[in-house]
């Protein structure tokens, strides 16, 4: 089979096209085999005492490990604290992000004005900001709220600019021959045809969030998943530590495979196998 200059055969063809979608079954046995072979080298190191057990416990003392956070009811009011605290600081992000990134992309003048000092802020490492943050919004809850904010808005703001800048400038043609007006192209042009780039911008941007949210309650918390980890660590519980990481991982590969569902579901006319 010839496609595109490159030349394939067979079902390996069909397997390895470049930028094609594999077979359900094969994707679906090599997601199953990256999990497989990752808990393999982590059994085997475990056991084998490759890895220190403070620092890599086997999988059956993480195993006892998850039973006893079970057991004592603090995993779901971990898991509650932190999903609110992210969910607030990204709806605040995405709320003031997109309007200003769209005007970013749209107007060079608005690109001029924003995009330098949002370019110079997100070079900041937002670790470093948590005292200020502190002393500005107290050590409630509204400082963890805007440390999650603070690392995903200016990320976000340049990633829906570019995505504006990738409508193709035909359309832009298309609609002011038409007899568009400006307001009009930028809401039915501009933001329509981005839409589904802006959404796989903000499903990056709510993984970021769950990287700050342990930052966030590293100081002054009393609950959540990174206080949690902190409390283990300063009594080497390391077992319960990998039961929080991996809580924390199967949380953000579901809201992820959820985020790339929705964008399917809502975008059916767009390319969102990327």
């Amino acid at each position: 089979m010839k496609h595109e200059g490159f030349v394939t055969s067979g079902r390996r063809g069909r397997l390895l096209a470049l930028r094609r979608p594999a077979p359900r079954w094969a994707f679906r046995l090599a997601v199953a085999a990256s999990f497989a072979l990752v808990l393999g080298a982590w059994w085997s190191s475990s056991h084998t005492g490759w890895v220190s057990d403070i620092f890599l416990p086997t999988p059956e003392a993480v195993w006892a490990g998850g039973r006893e956070i079970l057991a004592d009811g603090s995993l779901w009011p971990d898991i509650e604290a932190s999903f609110l605290r992210v969910t607030y600081g990204f709806l605040l992000s995405a709320v003031l992000a997109i309007p200003i990134g769209v005007l970013v992309g749209a107007l060079h003048l608005g690109e001029g004005f924003v995009q330098p000092l949002t370019e110079f802020v997100r070079y900041v490492p937002v670790p470093a900001l948590t005292p200020i943050l502190m002393v500005v919004f107290g050590i409630d809850e509204l400082s963890k709220v805007m440390l999650i904010f603070v690392g995903t808005y200016f990320q976000l703001v340049l990633m829906v600019a570019d995505e504006i800048r990738r409508v193709p400038h035909e359309l832009l043609d298309v609609a002011s021959t038409l007899g568009a007006r400006k307001r009009e192209v930028i809401a039915q042009v501009l933001v329509r045809s981005a839409l589904p780039g802006i959404f796989d911008a903000l499903r990056l941007c709510n993984g970021w969030a769950w990287t700050y949210v342990i930052v966030a309650e590293l100081v002054a918390a009393n609950e959540g998943l990174g206080y949690r980890i902190l409390k283990f660590s300063r009594f080497l519980q390391t077992p319960k530590i990998w039961v929080y990481l991996l809580v924390m991982g199967g949380l953000g590969l579901g809201l992820d495979v959820g985020f790339r569902l929705l964008n399917r579901r809502l975008f059916r006319w767009a390319d969102t196998t990327r």
